[in-house]
């Protein structure tokens, strides 16, 4: 296999990564807000944010294909007047993979939020101290398995897409070609040996990062369970 594309292996992993830290910018405080808010809305945040759940990928990618295309208002306004092309280019691919794997990141840090004591945040407000604050140096400390769960599932999930991106990004090499779509295309050409080195490289990285997750949430609940550590 000396004469093997790697690209779309590096491709994948730079759109995992990118999109994983992007998602811990936005989903830590969206998932803070959601879990402590006691709007009338919030279940109509929490639906939002579930949605790419139960969307199929291609109905997304369609919208987001639309909105992005420089035929349309939004698109025509964004690469006018910011000069950004989303559609078939990285970057598209990065906001198409975000707002997919949003409910990845956003929903176990939301749920160990919620399992906090509520007095840790209220004794945080007594001693002055801002919501921000209390986010970063108390909460955030005390739900380390959520949070690691969170970037886990993010990070493993962007790797497998395949409908949003093919929709936003197309199939360019070195630009939107990652590994789910030059499986597909192996596999169309018959090429099953390459299609076995793509597939075996993706299976064999989210075997290992899920069941390092598991293994340090089980030693992680026997440190609790044996007091070394408070939860």
């Amino acid at each position: 296999m000396n004469d093997l594309d790697w690209q779309p292996l590096w491709l994948t992993f730079k759109l995992a990564t990118v999109t994983t830290c992007l998602l811990m910018v936005i989903g830590v405080p969206l998932a803070y807000r959601i879990a402590l808010t006691q709007s009338k809305l919030k279940p109509l945040f929490e639906t939002l944010v579930s949605m790419p759940l139960v969307l199929p990928p291609s109905v997304l990618g369609f919208y987001l294909l639309l909105a992005f295309s420089p035929q349309q208002a939004f698109g025509h306004w964004l690469e006018h007047y910011l000069h950004l092309k989303l559609v078939f280019s990285f970057a598209g691919l990065v906001i198409g993979s975000v707002i997919f794997s949003l409910p990845f990141m956003v929903h176990p840090i939301q749920a160990g939020l919620q399992n906090l004591p509520p007095n840790l945040l209220e004794a945080s407000r007594t001693l002055g101290k801002s919501d921000w604050y209390s986010l970063r140096h108390i909460l955030l400390p005390n739900i380390k398995p959520a949070l690691l769960t969170g970037v886990v599932l993010s990070f493993a999930h962007t790797i497998g897409e395949f409908g949003v991106v093919l929709m936003i990004g197309g199939n360019i090499p070195g630009v939107s070609k990652v590994a789910s779509i030059a499986i597909y295309d192996e596999v169309e050409s018959l090429n099953y040996a390459a299609a076995h080195v793509y597939a075996g490289v993706l299976f064999a990285l989210s075997f290992s990062i899920l069941l390092i997750v598991y293994m340090l949430n089980r030693r992680h609940a026997y440190l609790v369970r044996s007091g070394m550590v408070s939860s």
